[in-house]
């Protein structure tokens, strides 16, 4: 199937993004003569390093690529940005991330998609990767059942109907409808909107066959902050829509209690053990479970990873839920 380009516009939402901004633009297809009718547009968040001057100059050379600026500096903000941009011709938002490189052939991939399945939204799998040796293993341990729950869009091999997934490509109509991201998200803004998307009627695709490659944080103090910031985005998902938190977002917080419980009653009972050890036998299990399955002794990482993924994000949501009473 033939997708009219003057149909698509594609969000770049961008903040001092200097070392990857050109490297994503020719990956999505700017300055392709194939995709000239494409638009593509930059929301600068108020980048302080070459980012905007970078795109201005990609831009001088394409008639299809725009900066534009988005004081609210939140991805979620930039991308309404753009759709309110969009001219009536252009029906299919597809969302890129300014720190990111596509496959050939993404941006018509998604909209050829998007057309097929009839669906509002089209996501995408990750399949992660890191860049050292402590990343490699994160990478490894976050795409099991262990690390991510068993989250559909991470390293999900099947295309097929579902609740959420990294976004790719909407269907302006229905973005509009729903009001777009809550732009006071700065985490779990796709989840959110993604909520409102289902309850709205609307549904939601997953293509195994489009996949993109994500690079885990480089070290423990980044990764630690990431999964903090992903704990207090779902519980703000959580409260605005009163939600009741899946099983595989409980585990995580049931967890840190009762290794708080444990810490607590230590001095006083040899119980306070119990749960300590069993969750640290399941660490290690981990690290020698990559060590093995890669044949790396990067896989010692995994479980010092799997620690902080887990209690990192348990205690994001938890601040969450006592600091963020106010949102609806």
């Amino acid at each position: 199937m033939i997708v009219d380009q003057q149909r698509i516009i594609v969000a770049i939402p961008a903040l001092n993004e200097e070392r990857s901004i050109a490297a994503c633009l020719e990956s999505l297809g700017v300055g392709q003569p194939d995709l000239e009718k494409v638009r593509f547009v930059v929301a600068d968040g108020g980048s302080t390093d070459r980012t905007k001057e970078i795109v201005a100059g990609i831009a001088d050379q394409n008639a299809n690529l725009q900066l534009v600026d988005n004081p609210a500096k939140l991805q979620s903000a930039g991308v309404n940005k753009v759709a309110e941009m969009a001219e009536a011709s252009r029906d299919i938002l597809i969302r890129a991330d300014a720190h990111a490189t596509y496959p050939a052939g993404y941006v018509i991939n998604l909209a050829r998609t998007l057309v097929e399945t009839q669906a509002d939204s089209v996501v995408v799998p990750m399949d992660s990767t890191g860049a050292t040796c402590f990343a490699r293993a994160a990478a490894w341990i976050v795409d099991t059942r262990l690390g991510s729950g068993g989250s559909a869009h991470r390293g999900g091999a099947a295309s097929g109907w579902v609740d959420h997934g990294h976004h790719a490509a909407m269907r302006l109509q229905k973005f509009r409808e729903v009001g777009g991201y809550d732009a006071r998200f700065s985490h779990n803004e796709d989840a959110e909107l993604d909520h409102r998307i289902v309850q709205a009627g609307g549904r939601i695709w997953l293509d195994a066959g489009i996949r993109l490659d994500y690079q885990m944080r480089r070290t423990p103090g980044a990764l630690c902050r990431q999964y903090w910031n992903y704990g207090r985005g779902r519980a703000r998902t959580v409260i605005k829509h009163r939600l009741r938190p899946r099983m595989r977002q409980l585990i995580p917080v049931v967890n840190l209690v009762l290794l708080a419980v444990s810490l607590l009653i230590l001095p006083f009972s040899s119980l306070g053990w119990v749960w300590p050890l069993i969750y640290a036998a399941v660490l290690i299990a981990a690290s020698v479970w990559m060590v093995l399955g890669h044949r790396s002794a990067c896989g010692l990482w995994a479980g010092v990873a799997l620690a902080i993924m887990h209690n990192a994000w348990g205690a994001g949501f938890l601040h969450g839920l006592f600091t963020q009473r106010n949102v609806r």
